[in-house]
């Protein structure tokens, strides 16, 4: 299929490729809603086909289960119960307590409604009793639930974070918070925010940061009590499904982190925090070496590593009784939240629809400390762009070329391939790749390239089989249905390689056969032949007499032409050899033949006249073939190749320069090489030094050395008995040491005989 300015603008495979690609780019780049939300799916599966990763030992929860609330009651506990949870942990070795419940009002606590009653009768009663006054006091202390936990946190050895949380939009409220409010409920959070924000272009318009309306901070006793506070909002996409987490909120003009980073950070020592702004937006979190990724918007995609209780569960009431092994929690991160049906706080996660939500901030805390986190990587976006593109032109270049299976097959294909891809990078390289729009070009090019060849294919069969039957291979004749855009029935110029071959002395047997018998060995010969040159996808020309001819390039472009035509012929070799042996145990001639192949720029096409016309090729390059098949008679060879074939095939056939000569009707001089066998093939001995000597003295014969190039080529007829090419040379040595040639000769033999 070619691509072409002209193309485009008619209905072919080209436009309708181009149009296709173009179009999902399209919608790449503005992004369609349906498809992102399949995208977003194919995510969440990607996490289910890698299965469940073991978490670090750094992290494990304390929740309020349902063993908890039988054991100790209706939720919400005095507060006092949690201090004294706080007390065990710290002496139990914690590093980090962080809780995934906010102290956002006071206790309700009744005991202490009814001590504070009674101080006030007695103020009313004017009883002034100095034992009483310090007995109504120390019982308001002893009840006071929210003191009693400040103090324990206080008191705490372990690193104590408070969690809270922002109201993101003032709309999504039912009232308006006063600003003096907003204000106060900053300033308690405001020991907690990020101190350094790095800008890498300080003239940054745009704020990248996700913006708060309010903070619900923790009453002031807690706040001024503990080390810090984080937030526990989490983002949730379309569907509903967490999958980032927001490690920077601005609100005010400060920008705070989450419970999880805070957490972390308080378990690394406080390394320096540094907030990195690229001009794009965000860049990540520096958290002294460890450096943490970000979305443009400060968001972490959620590496999770399992379902609900990837990490450890403990029950608060076991901790609260002892029921643990001591040093359970030493060195650890403990999250403290809840569970419990009724006060727990689900989240939608790619692994579960029912997870709990303080286990999504212990995620968090593990992909932190692990450095184990899924990247979105800025050069992701151009490889989605490319896949699109080469998913497109892959299937539009190639299916055209195939058949209806195999383009069925290649689709399927490549599109498996692009998942397995896909997995196979968000597994262990952790990056997620686009899926959803690269396999959508895919599907819509192979669906309107189907159509489209439904549409044109009995017309093109029809024309290509009309003009091409008694040419070519039935599996070429395959490949031009499924690729007509090939098809040039015109003439047009080309670089090809054509190949002739003669019978030697089959007018001779005219003699000995019958008419008819002649007949049908020519006939049997000529199928055994042809059927070499359809192997490598020739085409062939004519039947003349005993000779043949092919060629290869044409119809359809093969850029290894050279080297099929030089397969073909020793194939052909090498069944004649065969026909040979088994024709003379029939009484049949055991033929032998001799072949040229030439290849350069000729005229290939439909050429004739309006009377009569015919596939075939026209050129100097032609005629060289031609010459060359006759000059194996000079040489003794069976197969002769010209330069420019020699220098197409490479290292992929064993070659011998014979000579350098000029061919009758020809002015410029050729290097002739014969086709020995291919490069893998293993020769005798023998033949192999034959080989060696005619090239010593082939070279001594150009230096006009006759004697030594004389003496070379009897050691190669030694060797090799049956080389034409040793003997002729040898003849030209003995020859030229008679009569030397002009001083200014090139090395050149001139042929005057065809």
């Amino acid at each position: 299929m070619k691509f072409s300015f002209k193309s485009i603008f008619s209905i072919n495979p080209a436009s309708l490729t181009f149009c296709t690609i173009l179009l999902v780019v399209f919608l790449f780049l503005i992004g369609l809603p349906i498809l992102d939300l399949i995208e977003l799916k194919t995510y969440d599966r990607r996490f289910l086909s890698r299965g469940q990763v073991e978490p670090s030992s750094a992290v494990v929860m304390a929740l309020v289960d349902e063993k908890s609330l039988d054991t100790e009651g209706r939720w919400p506990w005095p507060r006092s119960k949690l201090g004294t949870l706080v007390d065990i942990l710290s002496q139990d070795g914690a590093k980090v307590i962080g809780f995934d419940i906010g102290f956002l009002e006071p206790d309700e606590n009744s005991q202490l409604g009814f001590i504070s009653q009674f101080d006030q009768k007695v103020d009313d009663l004017d009883i002034n009793n100095a034992k009483l006054a310090d007995f109504i006091k120390e019982s308001k202390q002893h009840a006071d639930n929210d003191l009693a936990l400040a103090t324990a946190i206080k008191n705490s050895s372990a690193k104590v974070v408070l969690g809270y949380f922002f109201h993101i939009s003032e709309a999504n409220l039912d009232y308006r918070i006063e600003q003096k409010e907003i204000d106060q409920q900053l300033e308690r959070i405001s020991t907690s925010k990020y101190s350094l924000i790095k800008h890498e272009d300080q003239k940054l318009e745009v704020d990248p940061f996700i913006r708060a309306y309010a903070p619900e901070s923790n009453l002031e006793i807690f706040t001024t009590s503990a080390d810090s506070s984080g937030y526990f909002n989490v983002s949730t996409d379309r569907d509903g499904v967490v999958r980032w987490m927001p490690l920077m909120i601005q609100c005010g003009e400060d920008v705070f982190p989450p419970l999880a980073l805070s957490s972390a950070w308080h378990y690394l020592d406080r390394p320096q925090l540094m907030v990195k702004v690229a001009i794009y937006g965000v860049e990540g979190i520096q958290m002294g070496e460890r450096f943490i990724p970000t979305d443009e918007n400060g968001q972490l995609l959620i590496n999770y590593l399992g379902p609900p209780k990837t990490f450890p569960h403990f029950s608060i009431s076991d901790i609260l009784h002892g029921k643990l092994p001591q040093g359970t929690f030493k060195d650890k991160i403990v999250l403290v939240g809840a569970t419990a049906m009724g006060i727990y706080d689900l989240r939608s996660t790619p692994f579960s629809p029912l997870y709990p939500g303080v286990e999504v901030h212990a995620t968090v805390i593990d992909n932190i400390l692990t450095q184990n986190f899924i990247t979105r990587p800025k050069w992701s976006k151009i490889y989605d762009l490319l896949a699109i593109i080469v998913l497109g032109a892959l299937t539009g270049i190639a299916l055209p070329r195939m058949s209806a299976l195999r383009g069925f097959s290649l689709a399927a294909g490549l599109f498996i391939l692009h998942i397995i891809i896909a997995r196979w990078l968000f597994v262990h390289f952790r990056v997620w790749l686009n899926i959803v729009y690269p396999l959508m070009v895919l599907a819509i090019t192979y669906t309107a390239l189907t159509v489209y060849h439904y549409v044109t294919e009995e017309r093109e069969r029809k024309k290509i089989k009309g003009a091409f039957t008694h040419y070519v291979a039935p599996n070429v004749i395959e490949q031009m249905l499924e690729n007509p855009d090939l098809l040039q029935l015109g003439g047009e110029e080309k670089v090809l390689t054509v190949l002739f071959s003669d019978l030697a002395g089959f007018t001779g047997y005219s003699e000995r056969f019958r008419p008819h018998e002649m007949i049908s060995i020519l006939s049997d010969y000529f199928a055994e032949m042809t059927e070499q040159i359809f192997t490598y996808e020739g085409t062939l020309k004519e039947y003349v007499g005993d000779e043949l001819m092919a060629i290869f390039g044409a119809p359809l472009d093969q850029p290894d032409h050279a080297e099929r035509a030089c397969a073909a012929a020793l194939a052909m070799r090498d069944r004649r050899h065969e026909l040979a042996e088994a024709w003379g145990e029939m009484g049949r001639p055991q033929l032998k033949a001799r072949t040229g192949v030439n290849s350069g720029s000729m005229l290939v096409g439909n050429l004739g006249s309006r009377y009569r016309f015919a596939y075939g090729a026209l050129g100097d390059h032609v005629n060289l073939g031609s010459r060359l098949e006759g000059l194996n008679k000079m040489y003794g060879t069976e197969i002769l190749i010209g330069e420019n074939t020699a220098g197409l095939v490479g290292e992929t056939f064993l070659l011998r320069e014979i000579d350098r000569a000029r061919v009758k009707g020809r002015v410029t001089p050729e290097r002739i090489h014969e086709l020995l066998a291919n490069s893998s093939a293993a020769l005798a001995k023998e033949r192999e030094q034959a080989l060696s000597c005619y090239a010593a003295g082939y070279e001594a014969y150009l230096q006009q050395q006759w004697q030594e190039a004389l003496d070379l080529f009897k050691e190669s007829l030694v060797l090799w008995p049956e080389d034409g090419p040793s003997r002729v040379m040898a003849q030209r040595c003995q020859i030229y040491q008679e009569t030397p040639p002009p001083e200014d000769w090139d090395g050149v033999f001139e042929h005057i005989s065809k």
